[in-house]
C-alpha cells in the first residue's frame, strides 16, 4: 500500500488504500468542492506543517444519537440549565476557541489559517454549524463539524468551564437525533467522548450508512 498523492484534479483514492493508521492520501487543497467530497467519502482531513492530509481510519469512532449516554452529575447540570445553549451564534469564535485549546498529547494545532477560512465558508454555505455553551454571556465552550443529510461530522471541541463541551454536545446531539440524524462521527478515538457513548464499527459499516444518508 502506498500513500497518494493529490493534485488540482478532484478526486481522492478507494478509502481502502488508507495506510494502517487510516492515513490515506496527502495534498490536495481545502476548496469547498474537495472538502464536501471528502465528507460524503468518509475522509477528513488533518494537517501537518500546513500540509493537507487526509484521514480515513478502519475502525471508525462514532456515536449512534440513541446510544448517547448521560450521567447523573451531566443530567443534574441539564436540569438546572447551569449552561445556555446556542447554535451558530458564534462560529468563528467557536474554531478560534478550538484552535487555542491545548491538547494532550499534541504540540500544536491542526487548525491552521487555511482550515478556519475553510471551514468559516463551509458556515456560510450552510454546510458547518457550530453548538455552543454560554455563562453570564460569554462563550465557555462548545464544537463545530459538518452536516451531510443525516450525518453530523464532528470536528473540533473546546472547554472554558468544567463540563461546558459536554453539556454543548449532548444538547446538540439531542437536536440532532429530533432533527433525524442517525449517526455523528467522532472521527477517531478520545476517552471524552467514549463516556459518551461513541464506539468503534468497522469502516464497512460508516461507509455504508453514509451511502444511505448523506
Amino acid at each position: 500500500m502506498h500513500l497518494h498523492i493529490l493534485n488540482d484534479q478532484l478526486w481522492f483514492p478507494p478509502q481502502a488504500d488508507a495506510l494502517d493508521d487510516g492515513l490515506l492520501a496527502m495534498g490536495g487543497d481545502l476548496s469547498t468542492e474537495r472538502l464536501l467530497l471528502a465528507y460524503h467519502n468518509g475522509i477528513f482531513p488533518w494537517f501537518d506543517d500546513e500540509l493537507p492530509l487526509w484521514w480515513c481510519p478502519d475502525p471508525r469512532f462514532v456515536l449512534y444519537p440513541d446510544e448517547l449516554l448521560v450521567s447523573k452529575s451531566m443530567k443534574q447540570l441539564l436540569k438546572r440549565n447551569a449552561f445556555e445553549f446556542r447554535i451558530n451564534a458564534a462560529f468563528k469564535e467557536v474554531i478560534a476557541n478550538c484552535r487555542k485549546t491545548p491538547r494532550r498529547d499534541q504540540d500544536g494545532t491542526w487548525i491552521t489559517d487555511a482550515v478556519l477560512e475553510a471551514y468559516t465558508k463551509l458556515h456560510t454555505l450552510g454546510y458547518a454549524h457550530s453548538a455552543e455553551a454560554w455563562q453570564d454571556g460569554k462563550l465557555v465552550g462548545g464544537l463545530y463539524g459538518v452536516r451531510l443529510g443525516n450525518v453530523f461530522f464532528g470536528e473540533s471541541m473546546f472547554s472554558h468551564r468544567s463540563n461546558a463541551s459536554k453539556y454543548a454536545f449532548i444538547k446538540y446531539v439531542e437536536e440532532l437525533k429530533k432533527d433525524g440524524v442517525v449517526l455523528i462521527d467522532c472521527q477517531v478515538y478520545t476517552e471524552h467522548l467514549e463516556s459518551l457513548g461513541a464506539r468503534m464499527i468497522p469502516r464497512e459499516d460508516f461507509l455504508g450508512i453514509l451511502s444511505i444518508h448523506v
